[in-house]
């Protein structure tokens, strides 16, 4: 117990900024919330990074983790979609009252908290995940929420309106929660064999960033998506 207090504490960091992401998005900070969020998915890789550091392993980290991620992968994204929303009905945020028309997009979350609740119960996911992880949805639509503030592209009409984001709520849930694998980032080791698939996701992710910039963050997720698509097609030929 005395060496898991430091995973513990990164977990529980990882909470607390998205807690402070989820302010930032009510109040309008937007490029704030994106920082809060960088360094809640920086706590969320260190924290089993170090627990396997020490050896140690635990029921209760395992539940702190999911606690965690539904805060800062589940809230923060159903937030952002609810200010996107909110902003491209003319109602931008901070607000006195909800706006209701704006209100789906929690639904999200609600998506992502039973996500993490089917991947504590899930042997099948101790490779590769079962549907789409809550921090690539989490950077999806983080990546809207950048294209929004850029304009890059001109695309900041696309990004707000509500045909966009009203089917894509419906799509995220479903992605969510969807009986399709998709593969790990994890290597064992750097040789090709075996690791194709996240070598060109990674050579890619890279170029998409380099390319697009603020607008790369939600095209690398869909590129992540199809790759994945791809991967389970040649599999079950």
């Amino acid at each position: 117990m005395k060496r898991s207090w430091l995973p513990h504490t990164i977990t529980l960091l990882n909470l607390l900024l998205g807690c402070l992401a989820v302010a930032s998005v009510l109040f309008g900070r937007y490029e704030q919330a994106c920082w809060l969020v960088g360094g809640a998915a920086l706590a969320d890789f260190l924290d089993g990074l170090v627990a396997r550091a020490l050896g140690v392993s635990s029921p209760l980290g395992k539940e702190l983790d999911s606690l965690a991620d539904v805060i800062s992968f589940g809230l923060v994204p159903g937030a952002v979609i609810y200010a996107l929303l909110s902003e491209g009905q003319g109602v931008p945020l901070p607000q006195q009252q909800i706006h209701w028309p704006a209100a789906p997009a929690f639904v999200v979350t609600a998506f992502s908290a039973l996500r993490l609740g089917k991947f504590n119960l899930d042997e099948r996911q101790s490779e590769g995940f079962i549907g789409l992880p809550t921090p690539a949805n989490t950077l999806l639509v983080l990546g809207l929420l950048l294209l929004y503030l850029s304009d890059r592209m001109g695309l900041q009409p696309v990004v707000l309106s509500g045909w966009l984001l009203y089917p894509l709520i419906a799509l995220l849930c479903y992605l969510l929660v969807a009986e399709l694998p998709m593969f790990s980032l994890k290597v064992k080791d750097l040789a090709w064999e075996g690791n194709e698939i996240r070598f060109i996701f990674a050579g890619a992710a890279l170029l998409l960033l380099v390319l697009l910039r603020e607008g790369g963050l939600s095209a690398i997720i869909l590129l992540y998506i199809a790759l994945s698509l791809v991967q389970n097609a040649r599999t079950n030929a």
